[in-house]
């Protein structure tokens, strides 16, 4: 199982559309809790987050390493409010997480990106793919906790693609 981290930028909606997209993830047997990571005290987070079960962390610097701490799993996905996994995506880390070493650090799902330089944009981070954890990343806790430097990303054959909503 995994903990999801969800760090809200774009409100209640956008995080009720991610949440939602986690319940068959939730339903396999994939996810096992999710921690939500507001930069200040809201009370229509709040809410999203009771109704989800979810723990509510606010962390005013936006980093992952608060959520790591609530977290109930070894290996974490970080997101971002609005984002969707799309189909493949549970069975994509299922597999990871049951085959790999917490010393492989850091996985990556791809991002479907839209628009006339989508391509060379996914490109560009590609090539720039360092181990800085951005959404879209499986990590195992160890190396947020502890600051265990990770090796190059893997790149799994998942893709996670923005709610239409907010571009």
């Amino acid at each position: 199982m995994i903990s999801v981290l969800i760090r809200v930028g774009h409100g209640p909606e956008a995080l009720a559309a991610t949440l939602s997209s986690l319940v068959p993830a939730v339903a396999a047997g994939l996810v096992g809790d999710a921690v939500i990571l507001a930069r200040e005290p809201d009370e229509a987070i709040a809410h999203v987050a009771d109704a989800a079960g979810a723990t509510l962390v606010t962390t005013k610097d936006g980093t992952w390493r608060r959520g790591a701490e609530a977290a109930r799993r070894e290996w974490l996905l970080c997101l971002d409010d609005g984002d969707i996994p799309q189909e493949g995506w549970i069975r994509v880390l299922d597999r990871f997480v049951s085959v790999s070493r917490p010393e492989r650090g850091v996985a990556r799902l791809r991002h479907r990106q839209s628009g006339p330089f989508s391509g060379i944009v996914d490109a560009v981070r590609g090539l720039a793919g360092g181990a800085t954890i951005r959404a879209g990343d499986l990590v195992h806790r160890r190396v947020l906790m502890e600051g265990a430097k990770a090796r190059r990303p893997v790149r799994l054959a998942a893709m996670i693609e923005r709610d239409p909503a907010l571009g």
